[in-house]
């Protein structure tokens, strides 16, 4: 299934780069990048194979394993689309 993403989930990619890359080095940077990839690709394959977020209708998350990340999505007819990567130690997100 098609993947795109909202300006919010490029925004998210591009902070994540930086910040891991900064903090971590481009080694782990790269690693956490290449999980983003994979796990983002398995969403493509088999979309509904995520838990959908209590009291939030339509929106599935799957978390990055040992990477503290939790990728937000929905399913539509012909596509999904991301729309938040959030770091799990932050506040619970109050978006859509």
């Amino acid at each position: 299934m098609k993947i795109e993403y909202s300006k919010r989930a490029v925004t998210d990619l591009h902070k994540i780069a930086t910040d891991s890359r900064e903090a971590f080095g481009d080694q782990i940077a790269e690693a956490l990048a290449a999980r983003i990839r994979k796990v983002i690709d398995r969403i493509s394959r088999n979309p509904l194979s995520a838990p959908e977020v209590e009291n939030r209708r339509g929106v599935r998350v799957v978390q990055l394993g040992r990477y503290p990340f939790k990728i937000f999505y929905r399913v539509f007819e012909n596509r999904v689309r991301v729309q938040h990567i959030r770091h799990t130690a932050r506040q619970p997100w109050s978006g859509l």
